[in-house]
């Protein structure tokens, strides 16, 4: 497997008469080509007056200072041009047409209560279902799919155990009549074999089970085996990386079965895939299709064709326990990119599990946020929107290479099945998992209602035990700060009248919220025994007011402060020569904010 194939351009040359001419940006008609040039000067403008580039710096730098880089190292630019389709090494566009499958996610601890969970998403929007099994004890499938319409409801399983795969197939062969071709057994040999799930009572181990599956689906007329890509992504895999290990794993599995038997035509149609669809909107419509342009790829090399079956599901990793009703619009974003991108199946994560077991109104949400997308937007009603898009098809071709050359260090250490592939794509996946940390850390990669706005007063709603499933949160070190609010406030020591420190004292006190650590603020004060009148002993202060004020009596305020009883005071800005310089601690757009907190909660512990 070596270079993709495909026109460069993705076959998307316009009409000889509707190309721009060179150096302009067209958006509809000949009334609307725009100069580049002419784009830079009012788009510099913008940045200026928001202070994100300088004012002597060329209008040229908006590109650098607005396309942002990935884990993966793709640039992501804030608009395309047509340029951008020159030397593209991919092509191809999603098949789906109209609507996708709206797959309700189901828990199922008690049968009958999924059974009525699963009848009433069906009876409300849902087309098909997804059973999160309990690993706990035997499952009456009689009673769990008891009404189900078998043959017009695909049923797919997540993640499940040897013994619930076999269970399952069991039940369909027993079922009357036809059952729904995109049924799935779900066996997913990687993941039993990655993450290692208990096996059949016989010892059996999953790869002596694979081909046995696998027939079980073909002679059921319904898919058998699963690739699932999520898996990889909750342990903190990037984009490519997602793709990389998803192709190589169904690589391998066309391997497994032909030594079996099957052609390649009839092992694609035994095969779906399953990937994660995140709230960055663009990267997650760029995934989804060049998920297929790999796919699509790696048929032919093999021989063979057919179309790929595509469930996406909307991150776990993003989600948040804090502030959870912001999970709503994480899957909204996530839904819309999915179907965009081309998914077949949508799977929208309630946005309560976090909590625990969803309810009636966290499944409803996450049903009808599909329902509304194809309903009332009209997502669906274009195959391929996105397709055509400049900067979409360079997201695309960009993100299917970076894939494609995770695919090729997999092959190279032997195929995603070889303890020397999936060591290597562990390590680099930690690494990623790490640099991601590092930006949650600093807030560079923000988190609504975890790192940035977090609500210290706010309920959380309570919610029965769920099946155990191991994600990677990525707010997970907030999160467990939160859980154990600090003992004490920090003294808030504002400066001067409200609309001077109120910048600073915001932004001061939302830092110190996401870290489970409340304050106490002066208000408005003239000086320092105004400070020192609302100050009640706490061992830990924070000034807050403008630079002008740190400079005229900042270091008065905070002599003053530390005889009163302060051991450690921290600055809102940035310590030197013009602010405060007598300082233990200080605090500003990019410090990293987990050892910051980390140093404060120490402090007030003492």
């Amino acid at each position: 497997m070596t270079d993709l194939p495909g026109d460069p351009t993705g076959g998307l040359d316009e009409p000889e008469e509707l190309q721009p001419a060179e150096g302009t940006l067209r958006l509809v008609g000949d009334g609307d080509a725009y100069d580049v040039a002419a784009w830079e000067a009012a788009t510099a403008a913008v940045l200026r007056k928001a202070r994100r580039l300088g004012d002597d710096a060329p209008d040229a730098d908006v590109w650098s200072v607005l396309t942002r880089t990935t884990l993966d190292g793709v640039e992501v630019a804030p608009i395309g041009q047509q340029a951008d389709l020159e030397g593209l090494t991919t092509a191809g566009r999603p098949q789906r047409v109209g609507a996708w499958d709206v797959r309700a996610q189901v828990e199922v601890v008690d049968d009958k209560e999924a059974n009525e969970a699963a009848l009433q998403d069906l009876e409300n929007g849902a087309t098909s279902l997804l059973l999160h099994l309990d690993d706990e004890g035997e499952h009456d499938w009689d009673v769990l799919l008891d009404g189900v319409l078998l043959d017009l409801a695909p049923v797919v399983l997540d993640r499940p155990s040897t013994e619930q795969v076999e269970a399952f197939a069991t039940f369909l062969e027993g079922v009357e009549g036809a059952l729904h071709p995109g049924t799935n057994l779900s066996f997913d040999l990687q993941t039993l074999e990655m993450l290692h799930s208990r096996v059949r009572g016989d010892d059996a181990t999953a790869r002596d089970l694979f081909a046995p599956v696998a027939r079980r689906g073909f002679q059921l007329g319904v898919r058998a085996l699963l690739v699932d890509g999520t898996a990889l992504h909750d342990q903190g895999a990037s984009d490519a990386q997602e793709l990389g290990w998803a192709i190589a794993t169904g690589a391998s599995y066309l391997r497994l079965l032909a030594d079996e038997g099957f052609t390649v035509d009839q092992s694609a149609r035994l095969v779906e895939f399953r990937l994660a669809a995140t709230d960055e909107q663009f990267p997650t419509i760029a995934k989804m299709r060049a998920a297929r342009r790999l796919w699509a790829r790696v048929l032919e090399a093999s021989g063979g064709s057919g179309e790929m079956a595509l469930h996406a599901v909307t991150s776990r990793p993003m989600t948040s326990r804090r502030d959870p009703w912001v999970n709503m619009l994480r899957g909204t974003v996530a839904a819309f990119a999915a179907g965009v991108g081309g998914a077949d199946a949508v799977t929208v994560v309630p946005f309560d599990e976090p909590l625990g077991l969803p309810d009636a109104f966290g499944r409803r949400i996450a049903r009808n946020t599909s329902s509304l997308l194809i309903e009332e937007s009209h997502v669906a009603a274009v195959t391929d929107p996105a397709g055509g898009s400049y900067a979409v098809e360079k997201l695309t071709d960009d993100l299917a290479v970076a894939g494609w050359a995770e695919l090729g260090r997999i092959e190279s250490d032997g195929g995603s099945l070889a303890d020397a592939a999936r060591l290597g794509v562990k390590a680099r996946v930690k690494e990623v998992a790490a640099k991601r940390d590092a930006q949650v850390a600093d807030r560079s990669r923000p988190l609504t209602g975890v790192s940035e706005f977090p609500n210290l007063d706010e309920v959380l709603p309570e919610r029965p035990h769920k099946p155990h499933r191991y994600t990677h949160h990525y707010g997970w070190a907030f999160d467990d700060m939160r859980a154990e609010p600090a003992g004490r406030p920090v003294f808030l020591a504002t400066m001067g009248p409200i609309a001077a420190h109120t910048a600073r004292a915001t932004f001061a006190t939302n830092l110190f919220a996401a870290g489970g650590v409340s304050v106490e603020a002066a208000g408005a004060t003239d000086g320092v025994d105004a400070v020192l009148e609302a100050y009640a002993g706490q061992p830990v202060v924070c000034l807050a007011g403008t630079d002008a004020a740190y400079a005229e009596w900042g270091a008065d305020l905070v002599a003053a402060l530390r005889a009163a009883g302060a051991s450690y005071v921290v600055l809102a800005g940035k310590p030197g020569e013009k602010t405060v310089t007598d300082v233990d601690d200080s605090c500003a757009m990019g410090v990293d904010a987990l050892g910051f907190l980390g140093r404060i909660r120490e402090e007030l512990a003492r």
